[in-house]
């Protein structure tokens, strides 16, 4: 099923025809499937490539930010990142603009992965401070980098209000189905309390907004875009929300991890309260939007938000 009304279709054939067309040098390189987000969907090729193909047009616009600014990038942070190495581009089968990368090993960050929690911590800290460090180099967020993330949490109220109405509602939400399971603890297990949600998000909302320069954000550091080799932080992929803002919403993807790696975070980043409450509201944010929006057509993300969200409520202050 479709995730996005205006969605592009495609498939293991549409990509060995692009590559025929466009890169004829690898178009005959075992292909296979190599994982599906949001907004694009990948295919690994040969031993060393990854192709990436977005699903609609607004998610297609990445493909240039990804080919002028991750080569700028790159040797100014710690962690490996994408490397492009084609920019395709649109055809009659295939109307939008599409990627080539050099594979990068490694495994999605989970407790089958990653050795020491709160070294990874401290070393995803590092990242996020190396890259908002990073010089502009001219860019702004007027130029092709603005992203709500990297904006204030007032702009999003009407929208996040909306998606707790949605939730309370059930629609999308799996708690529908267990309202009546008991919540012991484990991720994603019982209802969540949405009521309890919203008063951390109401009362980011009445904080003074942030005062920090604008600077580089990755904007989406889920674990599945944060690698792992020998058991620690190996590369830091997928930069198709790459923007230019406030630093508040790169801190939210930390309730994705455990607490021993959010405390190494937080010490690392030494971030004052309002900071970290404007953080956890955008992980809130984040988490309610994706259920209301993706509950009928991606059961696994919503599973991801559920448990972000579950985290957020069982964390006592930090």
């Amino acid at each position: 099923m479709p995730l996005h009304a205006d969605e592009v279709p495609r498939d293991a054939t549409l990509v060995r025809s692009l590559l025929k067309e466009q890169c004829p040098q690898w178009a005959d390189l075992p292909l296979s499937a190599g994982g599906a987000g949001t907004d694009n969907t990948l295919y690994r090729l040969g031993a060393g490539l990854l192709v990436r193909l977005p699903r609609t047009a607004a998610t297609g616009r990445s493909v240039q930010k990804e080919h002028t600014w991750l080569p700028r990038l790159a040797p100014r942070l710690p962690r490996p990142v994408p490397e492009p190495v084609h920019a395709g581009t649109p055809t009659d089968a295939f109307p939008l603009p599409w990627s080539l990368y050099r594979w990068i090993d490694g495994e999605e960050a989970g407790p089958d992965t990653v050795g020491d929690w709160a070294a990874f911590g401290t070393d995803l800290a590092e990242f996020v401070r190396d890259l908002r460090r990073t010089d502009l180099m001219g860019a702004t967020r007027t130029g092709g980098l603005r992203w709500y993330r990297g904006g204030g949490l007032r702009a999003c109220d009407r929208w996040i209000s909306g998606c707790f109405d949605d939730c309370r509602a059930g629609t999308g939400d799996a708690d529908a189905l267990d309202a009546d399971a008991p919540d012991d603890g484990a991720p994603g297990s019982g209802p969540l309390d949405f009521d309890a949600l919203e008063r951390l998000w109401r009362g980011a909302l009445a904080l003074p907004g942030s005062r920090a320069p604008h600077g580089w954000l990755h904007s989406d550091l889920k674990p599945s875009n944060l690698l792992v080799r020998d058991g620690g932080l190996h590369a830091v992929v997928d930069f198709g929300c790459l923007s230019v803002g406030l630093p508040d919403a790169e801190h939210a993807a930390v309730w994705d991890l455990p607490p021993r790696a959010r405390e190494a975070y937080w010490n690392a980043v030494d971030l004052d309260d309002a900071t970290w409450a404007r953080a956890r509201a955008w992980a809130v944010a984040v988490g309610v939007s994706g259920i209301a929006h993706y509950g009928e057509t991606l059961p696994a993300f919503v599973a991801e938000c559920r448990r972000r969200l579950r985290a957020v409520l069982a964390a006592d202050g930090r």
